[in-house]
C-alpha cells in the first residue's frame, strides 16, 4: 500500500514540473504584435547600401489601413544573424507624425536584423523584426 501512495506523490510532482516547464516554454511562443493590431514597420537606412559605422535608422509605422501610428515609445536592437555578437541598442524619437528616428552603429559586415520593439499611443505593445542583409565592410 506505501509503495501506491509514494508512485501517486510522484506522479503529482513528475505533473506539477511538468506544467511549469510547459508553462515557460509556451511564454516564448507569443505573436510578434498585440492580437488583432497590424502593424507595417518600415526600416530606412543610410547609407544606402548598409556599412559597418554609424547609420541614420528611420522608422516609419503604419496600420492596417494606411495611417500613420503616432505617439509610440519605440527603441530598435540590431543584432548579427549569428552567435557571438554583441547586440547594439538605440532608443528613437518621432520627427513627424508615424516617424521615429535614431542611430544604428554597425559593428561588422554581414547579415543583420533589427528587432522593433517599444509602445503605441494607445497601448499597444510592438515587436516587429526587420532583416537588413549584406551590411558592407569599408
Amino acid at each position: 500500500m506505501n509503495s501506491l501512495r509514494i508512485i501517486n506523490k510522484l506522479g503529482y510532482g513528475v505533473c506539477a514540473v511538468l506544467c511549469g516547464f510547459l508553462s515557460i516554454i509556451s511564454y516564448g511562443c507569443q505573436e510578434s504584435t498585440t492580437p488583432g493590431m497590424q502593424v507595417s514597420a518600415t526600416l530606412d537606412i543610410t547609407p544606402s547600401p548598409p556599412t559597418v559605422g554609424e547609420a541614420d535608422v528611420v522608422l516609419t509605422l503604419t496600420g492596417a489601413k494606411g495611417e500613420l501610428l503616432t505617439g509610440g515609445e519605440i527603441e530598435i536592437e540590431g543584432n548579427m544573424d549569428h552567435a557571438g555578437m554583441k547586440p547594439v541598442f538605440s532608443k528613437l524619437t518621432e520627427t513627424a507624425p508615424g516617424k521615429y528616428t535614431g542611430k544604428l552603429e554597425f559593428t561588422m559586415g554581414g547579415d543583420w536584423f533589427v528587432l522593433v520593439t517599444g509602445q503605441l499611443a494607445d497601448g499597444h505593445q510592438l515587436n516587429e523584426k526587420v532583416d537588413v542583409p549584406g551590411v558592407k565592410s569599408q
